[in-house]
């Protein structure tokens, strides 16, 4: 999941409300098993206060022991955590009877505050005990009229609660802990499924810019299945319109031509009249514009055209091949390095155009040897584009700065002895711009001109 994604955002918006939602049941469920025990706590600590109030209101005077009928050890024990405690309160001063548990300490009461009371009269709540203790005490006042008024308490070791709430706390944090790592999975998986459709999307698109495929395949579910039809229409829309470019290009290229060569026979059955001479000059010019012209159109819609990729080895060496062939009188001898991998994202006759064209330079201008190298280049700081070099070197005279500069504009020739009209560096140029790639010129390892050309790869 990178960052700024669709399946961050989700991944973490439902993470957020699954901890949020665990901890809130967790404190929850805590608090009513908390309550749970504690009303048990409650009904133990209440059969003891029920015997101490019998005992109270109905005491036997033939028994010493008081209370008569309360056995349970940890009364008897010192400090125990459990103790009883009964207190007259009619009296100038307040008579106690305790357990013997207690010792020589006195249990508090109930702050009436922090105290709740049971429907049977009784009230529960937590006080601090001798040594410090937590006490969870249920106590009950009772009138016996002239025999007097008493307070009887019992008090129980909260400590007992506490560990039973602690033991349920680790059993609850370990069993949510692996819910929510299940809920998590889950919700990773959720996540990665429902988004599985846009991802396909995002491969198909990649598989027809680089030529792999024309069109997005297969099905889709209905809530992209608009995208996906859209995104078709549009590609179908572009080829008709690349399509209808190019032939309209033709057609005007045809639509000119013949004019322009009537002009120019014109001309030539008149060629003592200057003013025949001049409309020849002027009709050449004119040709050639619309030649260039025409190529730049037709270069564009070519190139707007959608997912053509061109295997460069086969092309060079193709190229190398009829090139030994035309200039084999002088023995040239071309050198090929071009791994299967390197591809080209765009039209074969361009590229063909492109590198036969430096070829074609550079055998004219090498003394025996003519180098070409293509290789694919590691993807921009984006990762989306890809480009692939191609390199020729030849073994000639070589061109200072300046004259690179001159061979680069649109018919300059630097040796009128050498074939050709001085239009391909320029060519090369145009193609490689419209590609979104570029031509540099340098010199060469092996002693004459380098031509370097970065077209996008595949």
């Amino acid at each position: 999941m990178r960052a700024n994604s669709l399946a961050l955002r989700l991944f973490f918006s439902a993470t957020t409300w699954i901890v949020v939602i665990l901890v809130v049941a967790g404190i929850i469920l805590s608090g009513v098993y908390r309550s749970a025990v504690e009303r048990a706590f409650d009904r133990r600590l209440q059969v003891y206060l029920r015997t101490l109030v019998a005992d109270v209101a109905t005491p036997d005077e033939s028994v010493e022991r008081f209370p008569q009928s309360l056995s349970e050890p940890l009364f008897e024990l010192p400090l125990s955590g459990w103790y009883w405690q009964v207190t007259r309160l009619d009296t100038a001063r307040p008579e106690l009877r305790s357990s013997r548990s207690l010792w020589d300490s006195t249990l508090a009461h109930l702050d009436d505050r922090a105290a709740i009371t049971s429907p049977g009269g009784a009230r529960q709540g937590y006080v601090d005990g001798p040594e410090d203790q937590r006490l969870r005490v249920v106590e009950r006042t009772i009138d016996l009229g002239d025999e007097g008024r008493f307070v009887v308490t019992v008090a129980g070791d909260a400590a007992e609660i506490d560990e039973e709430m602690r033991t349920f706390d680790r059993a609850l944090v370990a069993t949510f802990t692996v819910l929510a790592i299940v809920l998590l999975l889950t919700t990773t998986f959720q996540v990665r499924y429902g988004l599985a459709p846009l991802k396909r999307i995002s491969e198909g698109l990649a598989a027809i810019r680089s030529g792999g495929s024309e069109r997005l395949e297969g099905g889709f579910p209905v809530e992209v299945e608009p995208l996906v039809r859209e995104t078709n229409a549009l590609i179908d829309a572009n080829r008709e319109i690349v399509n209808r470019a190019r032939t309209h290009v033709g057609n005007l290229a045809h639509a000119l031509k013949t004019p322009i060569s009537v002009m120019m026979n014109e001309a030539a059955t008149h060629a003592a009249d200057p003013l025949a001479e001049k409309v020849r000059e002027q009709t050449e010019i004119m040709r050639d514009q619309v030649a260039r012209h025409l190529e730049r159109a037709r270069l564009a819609a070519r190139v707007a055209s959608i997912g053509t990729v061109v295997e460069v080895r086969p092309v060079v060496g193709s190229l190398a091949r009829t090139m030994e062939k035309i200039h084999h009188g002088r023995g040239v001898e071309i050198e090929i390095d071009a791994p299967q991998e390197a591809r080209f994202r765009g039209e074969q006759q361009d590229l063909e155009e492109m590198v036969g064209n430096l070829v074609d330079n550079a055998c004219k201008w090498a003394q025996s040897r003519v180098s070409i190298e293509a290789f694919p280049e590691q993807p921009d700081a984006s990762g989306e584009r890809r480009f692939v070099r191609i390199v020729v070197d030849d073994d000639g005279p070589g061109l200072t700065p300046s004259q690179r500069e001159q061979v680069a504009r649109r018919g300059r020739r630097l040796d009128e002895t050498k074939p050709g009209s001085g239009l391909g560096l320029s060519i090369v140029m145009e193609l490689a711009t419209l590609y979104g790639g570029r031509l540099t010129l340098g010199t060469a390892p092996i002693g004459g001109l380098r031509a370097e050309l970065v077209l996008p790869g595949a």
